[in-house]
């Protein structure tokens, strides 16, 4: 069966009807507005696509008897344009979660063809990981004023696409802003504080496979930016010049700190073993991206080869552990870039397994 994606055409399997996917209840239901507007929760194996969101280019439904006469088809361009009629359906009432009282939601890009990121255009959507409905705007940031590029409700536990885009618009979207207010249709909810984040798009990102990671909103790897996470929306790049001055002595505070034993020598001083798993080198990793944490532990190794560049025949072994590699595959590659004279290998698999690598000073 055909992978069922937001915009497709569906009619059902086992009944009389279908309509246009508008996005996902969880990971076996979709919302398929039929040809009134009505959103009608539906099993995805009970859903048959007819006309795919990529043939079609989200086409108008016009006959519900026969969706492939007489579609009006509407392009990706014209939709961004457009702006949604913000309707909330009389009848649907979504399922509800515990976890989902406290607002989760955020930006996920995924690249059209992840074999050929260098070609590769991309899919922005919006994830509303709650029990409400979000009436939201997604911006972006042009000179000092703001360009709306996506604008409408988004129903309960539900993505919903908002743009495609190839290299030539990641400029545009380097700084971006959502706002959103949560409500709850026909029933009582406790008030939710308006929400309004600025967040900075690390447009390197999209060049890089590694960045591109399993998540819990899709079955593909994806970039995932959150905008609020359990209720907390995530810190705002507009901060006055007293927080930019506390957070620096702050970070001067904490370097100063001494770290859990993340550097150890032997006797011998002459092997250096440096334990990289980002849990022995900070206390904790509160705020921090996966992105973060890599590049903090890559400051680290860096740290430790320029302490000990002109120790001659000095071993250091650097501590990654197994995982998916993506640790092991940056090291590798800043030896390679940054020193070429020093020769590395794997550690001992008796004494390390397969989560260390070693690197001799020459």
């Amino acid at each position: 069966m055909k992978k069922i994606s937001t915009g497709d055409r569906v009619r059902f399997l086992n009944t009389v009807g279908g309509g246009l996917v508008k996005g996902f209840q969880n990971k076996q239901v979709v919302i398929v507005e039929d040809e009134h507007g009505f959103d009608i929760p539906v099993l995805i194996s009970e859903c048959v696509v007819v006309e795919s969101a990529s043939d079609t280019k989200m086409g108008q439904i016009t006959d519900d008897d026969n969706f492939q006469k007489g579609a009006k088809e509407e392009t990706k361009k014209d939709r961004k344009d457009s702006v949604p009629e913000v309707t909330v359906s009389e009848t649907y009432q979504p399922e509800e979660t515990a976890e989902g009282e406290k607002i989760t939601a955020c930006l996920a890009f995924l690249p059209i063809d992840l074999k050929n990121l260098s070609t590769s255009t991309y899919e922005c959507y919006f994830v509303n990981d709650s029990n409400y409905y979000l009436f939201f705007n997604y911006m972006s940031r042009e000179n000092n004023s703001w360009k709306s590029r996506y604008n409408g409700i988004v129903e309960p536990n539900t993505k919903i696409f908002l743009e495609e885009f190839d290299k030539t618009t990641l400029n545009d979207i380097e700084k971006v802003s959502v706002q959103f207010i949560a409500f709850k249709h026909n029933k009582q909810y406790k008030f939710k504080n308006p929400c309004s984040v600025e967040l900075r798009i690390d447009t390197v990102k999209f060049y890089k496979l590694h960045s591109f990671r399993e998540n819990d909103y899709f079955e593909d790897n994806a970039i995932i930016y959150y905008v609020i996470k359990d209720d907390i929306p995530e810190r705002e790049l507009l901060i006055s010049a007293g927080d930019l001055e506390r957070a620096i002595k702050e970070k001067e505070v904490s370097e100063r700190r001494p770290q859990k034993q993340a550097i150890r020598k032997r006797k011998s001083d002459t092997i250096i073993e440096v334990d990289l798993h980002i849990n022995e080198l900070l206390d904790t990793t509160a705020g921090m991206s996966n992105a973060d944490i890599l590049e903090y532990q890559l400051k680290k190794f860096n740290d430790v080869m320029k302490e000990n560049i002109n120790n001659k025949n000095v071993r250091i072994v650097f501590i990654h552990g197994k995982g998916d590699g993506v640790l092991k595959t940056a090291l590798i590659k800043e030896l390679k870039k940054n020193y070429p004279t020093c020769y590395y290998q794997d550690a001992s698999f008796q004494e390390y397994g397969y989560g260390a690598t070693m690197v001799k000073i020459k």
